[in-house]
């Protein structure tokens, strides 16, 4: 694939600058995920009752993590057929308008749908603002870029939990929070339109079925024999596994243990302080001593912070959910940098919707298999296994002897 071609951007843009993009998805993001398992909790608990309804999300979220790993892998073709801007543009603006019919949708079936079309544009958004970086990385580097953007991402996060519950709380409404976060997407929009991106439009081409699902197993075949490809995989997955485990299941334990909205507000608040602070000053330390050390501190740590998760209850776990935070502080960061470090830039934008598959793949098997831990073991609290088996293994791939 040839690289898109810049026909104009203001001289003051640089990767840094669409490393800011970082705090309008963190807040967006932020905002969204804090109610969004409560929302969907709520909606199947009229549907199948209160004992299996948490294990029901799980098999939700890893329905719809499906159909967006299958836009991350054929998001290669969409970048064949449409310039980066134009694509985050339109991205953008359909989060936005999704949000906010979801924020006042009572229909399930339309709910549903604004789900669905909503990742499509979160897969694309979050595959094209690492794209625009690594097109400035230059002489920076992908490490600073990414510290930045998650510096902005975790400051834009910190308050949104909160704004999230108080608006649930006054609202009596879990869902009336995704219009907050419709209007931050909005305004990342505006953000980003004052970079003054002109890039060269694309010819579309017929498409071909056949020959567009030839071309996808064969840029697939070809990232797991580049070199440390298939590391950079198993190590992304492990990271976004244990991600989405803590994202799903989190705010409904928490509400399960008889805790108040305004209470895990205040966790998710408190989770987020490690990744600003450790964000200030990991970039600098991992161009000197390589990622592999912070992905090992965080993967280990998590480990044994998740098992003892499935013992305590109260306020000793509440401080759990929060310590853990900072395993995830060290590995997000870094997570990605052995594909950014191992690849061509010529290379980035054929390979990196297969490479995406790792951030939604997680989300089908992790969920699942947390859903059967509930149903065999009988609590919810039992999907903490899952985390600490996964956290081991990922250390174990990170460490396993180069081919």
């Amino acid at each position: 694939m040839s690289k898109d071609k810049y026909l104009y951007i203001r001289d003051n843009v640089t990767g840094f600058s669409f490393a800011n993009l970082g705090l309008f998805v963190g807040c967006g993001d932020g905002i969204y995920n804090a109610v969004y398992s409560l929302v969907i909790l709520g909606l199947f608990t009229g549907i199948v009752g209160e004992g299996i309804a948490s294990a029901a999300v799980g098999v939700y979220v890893g329905i719809y993590s499906v159909f967006c790993m299958l836009i991350g892998l054929f998001s290669n073709q969409l970048l064949r057929w449409f310039n980066k801007a134009r694509l985050l543009y339109a991205s953008m603006i359909l989060i936005g308008a999704c949000y906010t019919i979801m924020s006042m949708s009572v229909n399930m079936t339309t709910f549903v749908t604004m789900d669905y079309l909503s990742g499509v544009a979160y897969t694309l958004i979050m595959l094209l603002i690492p794209l625009f970086m690594a097109d400035f990385s230059k002489n920076v580097g992908m490490a600073n870029l990414n510290a930045r953007y998650h510096f902005w991402n975790n400051v834009g996060a910190l308050a949104a939990p909160l704004i999230a519950t108080s608006i649930a709380s006054y609202f009596s409404s879990n869902r009336l929070a995704f219009f907050a976060s419709a209007l931050v997407y909005l305004t990342g929009l505006m953000f980003f339109k004052r970079f003054g991106i002109v890039q060269e439009e694309k010819q579309i081409a017929k498409v071909s079925p056949k020959r567009t699902f030839n071309s996808l197993m064969r840029a697939a075949k070809s990232f797991f024999v580049y070199p440390n490809m298939a590391r950079a995989y198993g190590v992304n997955f492990g990271y976004y596994a244990l991600r989405a485990l803590r994202f799903v299941y989190v705010p409904i334990i928490v509400i399960e243990y008889g805790f108040s909205a305004t209470t895990l507000g205040i966790v998710l608040t408190l989770g987020i302080i490690p990744y600003i602070v450790i964000d200030l000053f990991i970039g600098k330390l991992v161009r000197k001593n390589g990622s592999r050390l912070f992905m090992t501190i965080g993967l280990v740590s998590l480990a044994v912070l998740a098992f003892m998760a499935t013992r305590l209850t109260g306020y000793s776990l509440l401080a759990v959910f929060v310590a853990w935070q900072i395993s995830g502080a060290f590995m997000e960061p870094v997570h990605d940098l052995l594909f950014f470090d191992n690849t061509k830039k010529s290379e980035q934008s054929r390979f990196y919707g297969i490479f995406r598959t790792s951030v939604n793949l997680p989300s089908i098997i992790t969920p699942i298999l947390g859903a059967v831990c509930i149903a065999t073991f009988g609590s919810t609290s039992a999907v903490w296994y899952v985390s600490g088996t996964i956290a081991m293994l990922a250390t174990a791939v990170l460490w396993a002897p180069h081919k």
